[in-house]
């Protein structure tokens, strides 16, 4: 994901956070700011969870990127639901 840039991150890391937080259930909680870093991180958390399943995240293509950004995201979130309570 890194050869989309700066503006790809936000884009997409916009769009699986508001996607994971629809999912989780936050989305009342959360803005668009929110959401883009839950999305971005997510694509952090994402990307090394998979690395650990030796699947191959470089060069995966965008929608690749989005999915992996999303489940990232979605387990973000779902950490931070259980911590709260």
């Amino acid at each position: 994901m890194l050869g989309l840039g700066i503006i790809g991150w936000i884009i997409i890391g916009g769009l699986a956070g508001w996607i994971a937080s629809k999912i989780q259930g936050t989305d009342a909680q959360q803005g668009i700011g929110l959401n883009i870093v839950v999305g971005v991180i997510g694509g952090l958390i994402g990307g090394i969870i998979l690395k650990f399943f030796n699947v191959n995240v470089e060069g995966g293509g965008l929608i690749f990127s989005f999915l992996t950004c999303l489940l990232g995201a979605v387990i973000l979130l779902a950490i931070v639901k259980a911590v709260r309570k």
